[in-house]
């Protein structure tokens, strides 16, 4: 994990949002929070699987379907966004 990298972009967006196409739970969006909480508290959104087991398909359906989408990415990020300080 590139903590320095992850420090340098908190500071200069002063949000996150971490994406993932797997269980949030235990993932990279948990490994960076833990790295923001120590080093540099930042508002951070989450987009991955939320408690559900994924399901085999076509991968741009299934994106859709558990809500890791584009649409989805920009509503989260516009939901940061009013977080920052």
């Amino acid at each position: 994990m590139d903590e320095s990298g992850i420090i340098k972009a908190a500071k200069k967006c002063g949000a996150i949002v971490t994406v993932e196409e797997h269980q949030i739970a235990g993932g990279m969006g948990g490994a960076v929070a833990e790295i923001l909480s120590k080093k540099h508290p930042t508002p951070q959104e989450f987009i991955g699987l939320k408690d559900v087991f994924g399901e085999s398909g076509d991968p741009e359906k299934l994106i859709e379907k558990y809500g890791m989408g584009v649409k989805d990415i920009k509503k989260a990020v516009k939901k940061v966004i009013k977080r920052k300080k």
